[in-house]
């Protein structure tokens, strides 16, 4: 029985190269000039195969075919990774605005060098509002998820309690937003990554043990809405 019941698991999950279609498909249908984008990039690669083979295979018709070949490939891995990225931006506007999507991100998407949580630091249950915190080469990054101005008071409460912690460490303040006055959630780690560099490898690993010692929120918070779903469920706080 166990076994029939695994199967069938087995036979309703989609694979890997399906689910990557289906994305591909709804990315295509929200976003189309991804498609005219990934093409692109498909054509320059081939041209690039082409000439390179043309020029350095002085009439070597292996050299030439090898050449176009590696082009080839070229332009789907090119086209796979400018739909990918198109498909994460996607991903992105559909949960922005929504409560845990920056938590979202830092669950998923956090290079080896920071360290982060899902979990906010700080939370304003009446408006959904929260901050989150980040530490790593460029210092300690808190995170608004809301633009009221509680939200305000919330970045400062929490930039003087890393003072406190951790005296002379960098601290920057970012108010994700669904439009220009913030940061948009799509560029959140491109901008965090893009900050000035002021602390060591060793360095990040002590001033972050020493904030996760002031402990965090002491009630179960959703870790937010995966941002790679095409279709974000909704959550409750």
């Amino acid at each position: 029985m166990a076994k029939k019941e695994k199967k069938q698991k087995a036979e309703k999950a989609p694979g890997r190269l399906k689910q990557l279609w289906q994305v591909y498909k709804v990315t295509a249908k929200n976003d189309p000039t991804s498609v005219w984008l990934a093409l692109l990039g498909f054509l320059l690669a081939i041209a690039a195969g082409l000439t390179l083979g043309y020029v350095l295979g002085g009439g070597n018709t292996l050299t030439f075919t090898l050449w176009t070949i590696s082009g080839f490939t070229s332009g789907i891995l090119i086209a796979m990774i400018i739909m990918s990225r198109r498909a994460e931006r996607n991903a992105y506007q559909n949960i922005e605005g929504q409560a845990g999507a920056v938590g979202a991100v830092l669950d998923s998407q956090i290079r080896r060098s920071w360290r982060a949580s899902s979990m906010p630091v700080a939370i304003n249950h009446k408006n959904r509002e929260a901050v989150y915190r980040m530490v790593g080469p460029a210092g300690v990054v808190l995170i608004a998820e809301g633009s009221s101005a509680r939200v305000s008071q919330m970045l400062q409460d929490e930039s003087r309690k890393v003072m406190r912690a951790a005296p002379g460490v960098t601290v920057h303040q970012l108010r994700v937003t669904t439009d220009d006055s913030g940061v948009r959630l799509f560029n959140l780690l491109k901008t965090v990554y893009k900050l000035k560099k002021s602390l060591r490898r060793a360095e990040v690993s002590v001033v972050a043990n020493r904030l996760e010692a002031l402990g965090g929120m002491s009630i179960p918070i959703p870790k937010g809405i995966d941002p790679m779903k095409v279709r974000a469920p909704k959550r409750k706080f």
